[in-house]
């Protein structure tokens, strides 16, 4: 049963107490990184990671692969194996900013209850990830390239888009983790 509680922090006894996690982000990997090792959280993302429902959001998605490209090159939390890459140079504006449509890839995925196969969902990104293991893509999207934009593995799951700026789908996929029961 999921808290009634919401916390904003970079506690890491609240993240260890905490049910579920949901780490949201905007903006570059490598400041990310580097405020995770100053407030030495890096191993307590893992851990929750690891062990309990974990949403990660954009950023939060990338995080979690090995390496970026981004800066020049920053190496990731590797919980995933793969790379964060650029969009290749293309007509298409970079950033990606817009809706694209979500193809599920695991359709039957707790967390893409209610919501139709092909909804469209808000990103707004310059990167992407290139996964080791297609097993873990969930779903993916069209921008010039088709591209994995959503993961899953045990308690894992990581979008690149931002359902919070996603409307009603969006809205139900924040619903759907909130009552994960792995």
């Amino acid at each position: 049963m999921a808290s009634d509680f919401v916390f904003l922090t970079d506690n890491a006894d609240l993240i260890n107490n905490a049910d579920r996690i949901v780490f949201p982000g905007q903006g570059a990997i490598g400041a990310c990184m580097q405020e995770l090792n100053t407030h030495e959280l890096v191993d307590v993302i893992k851990q929750a990671a690891y062990e309990k429902p974990f949403l990660g959001i954009c950023l939060g998605l990338q995080l979690l692969f090995d390496h970026s490209q981004e800066n020049g090159g920053t190496q990731g939390l590797s919980i995933l194996a793969g790379d964060v890459v650029n969009f290749p140079k293309s007509e298409l504006k970079i950033p990606h900013m817009g809706w694209n449509k979500v193809k599920q890839i695991q359709g039957g995925h707790p967390l893409w209850h209610n919501i139709e196969d092909n909804a469209r969902f808000y990103s707004v990104h310059s990167y992407y990830v290139e996964q080791d293991d297609s097993s873990v893509v969930a779903g993916s999207s069209d921008y010039g390239i088709d591209f994995t934009c959503a993961i899953a593995k045990d308690n894992l799951f990581a979008v690149q888009f931002h359902p919070e700026k996603s409307q009603h789908d969006g809205l139900q996929l924040l619903k759907n983790f909130v009552n994960w029961d792995i």
